[in-house]
């Protein structure tokens, strides 16, 4: 059953989002309670689950090739204007990153606000390049415009699931 309504929803994304998402908007989404999250990294789409079958659908930027992964996570922490240091990974392949950014720094990638992970160093968090959102180029982080971040980040608590599918 988990299957069929697994596929379903894939099949559902898929017809209504061939393209990436481009704007916020509300859309026809079942499967999942309401304050779910459900990201699909193909469309380059998050969905935010409300009441009666519906979810904001908000477009995202997401995992480059190799670096993209799925599976299940809740939100373990909200941040407003969070400040941001490199990872041991990305401080290694790009030396010339300060140690620390802090949060509002326009060169900070979090941007406005972050929604932390239980899995993994990953959040969802906004952009200080706009441009980036609708493709494949995170290290495997959620990307969103800033607008965006902060309009989940007010509708979303600690502890919600997310659920990333390709």
């Amino acid at each position: 059953m988990r299957l069929v309504r697994h596929l379903a929803v894939v099949l559902f994304a898929w017809l209504t989002v061939a393209a990436p998402a481009a704007a916020r908007d509300i859309v026809t989404f079942g499967g999942y309670a309401p304050g779910t999250i459900v990201i699909f990294t193909g469309a380059r789409a998050l969905y935010y689950v409300t009441t009666g079958g519906q979810a904001i659908r908000y477009p995202v930027g997401v995992g480059r090739a190799g670096m993209a992964w799925h599976g299940r996570a809740n939100i373990a922490r909200k941040s407003l204007r969070p400040g941001w240091g490199p990872p041991a990974d990305i401080a290694l392949a790009n030396p010339h990153l300060p140690l620390f950014i802090p949060g509002g720094s326009p060169r900070n990638p979090m941007g406005a606000a972050a929604l932390g992970l239980t899995r993994g160093n990953y959040a969802i968090h906004g952009t200080n390049d706009p441009g980036s959102i609708g493709r494949f180029v995170s290290h495997g982080c959620i990307r969103m415009r800033n607008e965006d971040v902060l309009d989940l980040y007010s509708r979303v608590h600690v502890g919600a699931e997310v659920v990333v599918l390709r």
